[in-house]
């Protein structure tokens, strides 16, 4: 449920809204107009719903994605100017790049740009994660169609070691997707990369295609916002502890409610806020070489675990934990279900997985992580 906090927001909004365009309208005539100023992401909270009717549209349509109908690996050649793209280091840069994607038969014009932060920058990883774009009448009645951009992770570097962990950051998509249907879906593939101005092959790594934050918006019927500084109580608890929960199985710390990192909030017609959170990779189950946390959390390494959501009481706190004993055995499988997922990898992950479990196989360790923890507002 939204707390007060947070309605007592909208309203401001609304007002601020309201006397805003008062004053733009006095003021057009007194002198010469202005650019478009940037849109208040806050004015998406007040934007009139579609129909329920529409909703279900939408909802039905994005669950019947054809890029995540199913989930073995794609094959898919990208070609576009790799040298320039993977030089584009620059976080706030989104220069655009002319590409083509090759699926089966068909030819897909797009645009590709880099994007991300960590994983972008050169001492992390060899290869810039991708951002792919394209036009509607280009994918219609393709694998592609109804994307009009979707995110590729790519394979950070070369090797064996990378390939892995790759794989791995899907394995904990996978095991989200288990949980909850609140989560976004991803699809590998296997990218065989062509320079465009020589037809040259410049070799062939791992991918995976992460689903659009509007689309997990649609399967939950709701919209993306952009609503920073969220406390624990201003979002939906039914979303929000499955995501701790999972995040504390993962071993990961490498996100914020508060300041949207690697998460995203979705908004659904009762006004409701729904956190979803998306890129594992810096997690104890995928442990890469730059997996290191914050000094803040005190930890020393990726694989140590550490509960950053809210302190519950154990009645609300027991049904979100038997939702993930009730699953331990499909999610332990998991990891024999991921293509090029070696036996070394696999052992691994699910040692990992398995020490999740024993740390939740009595009522009294979940109080000691659920329940009696140090108690925190927000994160």
């Amino acid at each position: 449920m939204v707390g007060t906090r947070l309605r007592r927001q909208s309203l401001g909004v609304v007002f601020l809204v309201v006397l805003w365009a008062g004053t733009a309208a006095a003021q057009t005539a007194a002198k010469p107009a202005a650019p478009p100023a940037k849109k208040n992401p806050l004015a998406k909270l007040i934007e009139p719903w579609p129909s329920a009717e529409k909703m279900t549209e939408r909802r039905l349509e994005a669950e019947s994605d054809p890029l995540f109908a199913l989930a073995e690996p794609l094959e898919v050649t990208l070609v576009g100017n790799f040298k320039a793209i993977n030089r584009d280091r620059k976080p706030e840069s989104k220069t655009p790049f002319p590409a083509t994607v090759r699926i089966g038969d068909a030819s897909i014009p797009a645009t590709i740009n880099a994007r991300g932060h960590l994983r972008r920058m050169a001492r992390t990883c060899d290869y810039v994660p991708l951002r792919v774009a394209f036009a509607k009448k280009d994918v219609k009645g393709t694998l592609f169609a109804r994307q009009d951009a979707v995110k590729l992770v790519v394979q950070c570097a070369g090797g064996r070691d990378y390939e892995q962990y790759i794989l791995r950051e899907h394995l904990a998509y996978r095991i989200f997707n288990l949980i909850t249907a609140r989560s976004f879906r991803t699809r590998l593939a296997r990218i065989h990369y062509v320079d465009a101005a020589t037809g040259k092959a410049m070799g062939t790594r791992l991918g995976m295609f992460l689903e659009d934050e509007s689309s997990v918006a649609r399967r939950m019927e709701g919209r993306i916002v952009e609503l920073p500084r969220l406390r624990f109580d201003d979002v939906d608890t039914d979303t929000l502890m499955p995501m701790m929960i999972f995040q504390y199985l993962i071993g990961n710390t490498d996100y914020s409610i508060y300041a949207l990192h690697n998460v995203r909030i979705v908004q659904r017609p009762d006004k409701s806020l729904h956190p979803v959170p998306y890129d594992f990779d810096v997690s104890g189950l995928v442990n890469p070489p730059y997996g290191i946390p914050a000094r803040t959390l005190m930890i020393k390494s990726v694989k140590e675990r550490l509960y950053r959501g809210p302190c519950r009481p154990q009645s609300v706190v027991d049904p979100y934990v038997a939702n993930f004993v009730a699953k331990k055995e499909p999610v332990r499988a998991l990891p024999d279900t991921i293509p090029g997922l070696d036996r070394e990898t696999r052992d691994t992950v699910r040692s990992f997985i398995d020490s999740f479990y024993a740390a939740i196989r009595t009522p009294k360790d979940v109080r000691g992580l659920f329940v009696n923890c140090s108690q925190k507002s927000t994160m």
